[in-house]
């Protein structure tokens, strides 16, 4: 999976070894990337993955088993594995530890790194055994809590929505104090919104109000109730619903925005026959170049006849002589290579250049914190599974620093998530952030046509902004370049 969000979470207790840097909301990049800090090296650094290739390779002993180290010692070097992706690497130390030390400390680390590792390779039936036995085994530890909530991620992805709201019922009983609170609160609701059960899930949208009064959760399920009445063609109580959030508080723990409340208000306006008040609404959007929801308000403003439309023509014109003045910032490196590789699979290169100026700003030698490289962004476990398809041999980390090897990588990861969401490029933004199976969730969650309500079901903070971002640079590559890329 493409990384930035690709979110690596290491959850781990042993502070010397890991540094959390986030929380995953749902279990994912989006999910939120964690970043490991060695004793000795750096766990992300491609000299650091391989020193620890030779170190394990040359200590093999004759039945290719890994030498005998202390548990401290596998979790380093597994962290180090995980930090790039080398799954298969990271699980042989954890699961050695786990046979050698039974008994020892790390051992629900190491489970709960285990599970994550198969989480995050789409594995969930392999995962699921592996945090149910951390929960049953090690619910005194924080790691054993963390293994009995993420059966529920795991489940809801395993399309078994209504026992994933079981289990995150369970949570609340079993942990009652624990650290995910808040977050199984909020998911049961949109598991339930997943299983159909749109009833349940607006009763606990009041429970969870009433739980967290004045606080962050009870704003977010406020925007649960809100997208649970447009999925369900409940226009005049999405207008109320719609003007209660506007007049909200806002922090950084809140899952939406000022500016996207503002566009669904003026949408749920115009679904409910509104149109004189939508027309005003949306009028009042502000757009730029750098306005996804301006971008998204004067778009339906042109679908609405008579004054609306050269409203939104004048808005339009604004834009694009503001795109002109700023055209230095959208180049086209790359050309050739873009063009032969996004042709041959009728991608829009316009969408390849979006994406690539927000996951590497065209940097050939960048690198994530999730262990994505090069000019796309590629994790190697993405790049193992196109390569053959791209007609590319044994893809090495190395590989994908070289720029028509990442261009021609991506461009059938795109031609794939192209024909997957059809017409939706926000959907295909938010498949090479978040991963293809939760936009996936979140599209048929929304029950609408509208790309602003797909967008508000997004549910990793970094993927919804991450999704605003490359459609305000493809909005802009569209209006200044054809679609061979040549200055219009």
């Amino acid at each position: 999976m493409i990384a930035s969000l690709i979110q690596i979470a290491v959850v781990c207790a042993l502070t010397f070894t890991l540094i959390p840097a986030g929380v995953w909301r749902e279990g994912a990049r989006a999910e939120t990337t964690a970043t490991a800090s060695l004793l000795k090296f750096e766990g992300q650094d491609d000299d650091a993955l391989a020193i620890v290739r030779r170190t394990d390779s040359a200590g093999r002993g004759a039945d290719g088993k890994l030498p005998q180290l202390t548990s401290e010692e596998h979790m380093r070097r597994a962290t180090v594995y995980f930090a790039n992706r080398a799954f298969t690497e990271a699980r042989e130390h954890w699961q050695t530890l786990i046979t050698r030390y039974p008994t020892d400390q790390n051992v629900p680390a190491a489970l709960f790194s285990t599970g994550r590792s198969f989480f995050q390779q789409q594995r969930y039936r392999d995962a699921l055994p592996v945090f149910e036995e951390l929960g049953l085994k090690h619910p005194q530890t924080k790691d054993g809590r963390d293994g009995f909530y993420y059966v529920a991620p795991t489940l809801l992805r395993m399309n078994r929505p209504a026992e994933a709201a079981a289990r995150y019922q369970a949570y609340l009983v079993q942990f009652p104090q624990g650290e995910r609170i808040e977050d199984a609160h909020l998911n049961i609701i949109d598991s339930l919104r997943e299983a159909g059960r749109f009833a349940e899930a607006a009763l606990w949208v009041t429970r969870t109000r009433e739980r967290f009064p004045n606080m962050p959760a009870e704003t977010n399920a406020l925007f649960a109730r809100l997208r649970l009445e447009m999925a369900g063609g409940n226009w005049q109580a999405a207008v109320r619903t719609s003007e209660d959030l506007r007049r909200a508080k806002f922090d950084r723990k809140v899952t939406t925005s000022p500016t996207e409340l503002s566009y669904l208000h003026a949408y749920s306006l115009e679904r409910a026959g509104s149109t004189e008040q939508a027309i005003k609404a949306y009028q009042a959007i502000p757009d730029g170049a750098n306005s996804y929801y301006g971008g998204l308000a004067t778009a339906r403003l042109q679908t609405i006849s008579g004054a609306a439309k050269q409203i939104a023509d004048a808005r339009a014109l604004r834009v694009r002589t503001e795109l002109a003045a700023a055209s230095s910032s959208y180049p086209v490196p790359y050309r050739e290579s873009i063009l032969r590789h996004t042709t041959a699979r009728k991608v829009d290169p316009r969408l390849m250049l979006a994406i690539m100026r927000q996951e590497s700003g065209f940097r050939p030698r960048a690198k994530s914190p999730a262990a994505a490289r090069g000019l796309m962004q590629l994790t190697i476990d993405t790049a193992a599974k196109y390569a053959s398809r791209a007609r590319l041999g044994n893809v090495q980390e190395e590989d994908l620093y070289r720029p028509d090897a990442s261009i021609q990588l991506a461009s059938e990861y795109l031609a794939e998530l192209a024909k997957m969401f059809p017409n939706l490029p926000e959907a295909v933004a938010a498949s090479y952030n978040g991963g293809e199976d939760n936009a996936a969730r979140w599209l048929r969650r929304a029950l609408q046509p509208d790309p602003g309500v797909f967008t508000s079901e997004v549910g990793f903070a970094e993927t919804k902004d991450y999704v605003a971002k490359v459609m305000s640079n493809y909005r802009a590559y569209r209006e200044l370049y054809t679609n061979d890329l040549r200055r219009r």
